[in-house]
């Protein structure tokens, strides 16, 4: 079995708040000192992948768009237990919106080979986006099923355990598949061990460019968004504190009530 994983980079999303900053130009944040890592369902997904793996028997590839920087995640992956992996990093990517950017995965890994299953995170770990991995089954013309939790195989089909409102539901499907992947208790992203850490800084990781994939260029970059970031900004929040005045504890009681009834809270 090939499975395929689409990560993306992010900055640590448990940053502290006074830390957190936007920059007002790009309307992104700005990462300063701040470490990157990889999305959050993003790695409960490669955990999913490498769990198949290690129980049958699969192929594990870790695909993803971003900078140089990227390339920090895609050896995280290696050293968790992905057997290969693959950047696409070009200039004429920059302010793809979700469509965009699914097109550049879908001919990403129509490129890197045949497929049986593709995993993602169940939204971005930044934006909380959750366009992309249906935009990608699209393009690949494959089943798509989201917060999907657990993963078997049996008989050549994929069944799925996924999220719902009560409870969750289990569906059969025909690979190739594509599946985002929520959290759950089984699917908690590993640590790497050292010497895998240690093997996966040794290994190449290929750069393919948007000339490798022959991508179609009016669906990528920022002047094919049909998404358009206005504002993004950090809620300020004011808060003041008067003190009710009385001489007992039932005339501060009578004004904290008619304070209560003046900003109308009862």
């Amino acid at each position: 079995m090939n499975i395929i994983v689409c990560i993306k980079q992010i900055i640590d999303p448990e940053v502290p708040m006074s830390q957190f900053k936007i920059d007002p130009r790009t309307k992104r944040q700005v990462q300063g000192n701040n470490p990157l890592v990889i999305s959050p369902y993003d790695a409960n997904a490669l955990e999913v992948a490498i769990k198949l793996k290690e129980k049958q028997g699969a192929k594990v590839t870790a695909i993803s768009v971003g900078g140089a920087t990227t390339i920090a995640a895609l050896k995280s992956a290696l050293s968790m237990g992905a057997d290969e992996a693959i950047l696409v990093n070009d200039p004429l990517l920059a302010g793809s919106d979700q469509q965009g950017i699914a097109h550049v995965l879908a001919k990403t890994i129509c490129k890197a080979g045949a497929y049986d299953l593709i995993l993602t995170g169940c939204e971005s770990g930044d934006w909380a986006d959750r366009a992309v991995p249906g935009f990608l089954a699209e393009e690949l013309g494959i089943g798509y099923v989201g917060y999907v939790t657990r993963i078997e195989v049996k008989d050549g089909q994929v069944v799925v355990r996924r999220v719902v409102e009560d409870g969750y539901e289990l569906i059969e499907a025909k690979t190739p598949f594509l599946a985002a992947i929520s959290s759950d208790e089984t699917n908690t992203a590993r640590y790497a061990k050292l010497k895998d850490i240690m093997a996966a800084a040794k290994k190449m990781i290929p750069v393919w460019k948007a000339a490798d994939l022959g991508l179609d260029l009016e669906k990528i970059g920022a002047g094919a968004a049909r998404v358009e970031i206005t504002d993004v900004y950090i809620p300020v929040k004011e808060s003041r504190c008067e003190m009710i005045e009385g001489n007992t504890p039932e005339e501060k009681a009578a004004n904290l009530a008619v304070k209560l009834r003046e900003i109308k809270l009862i």
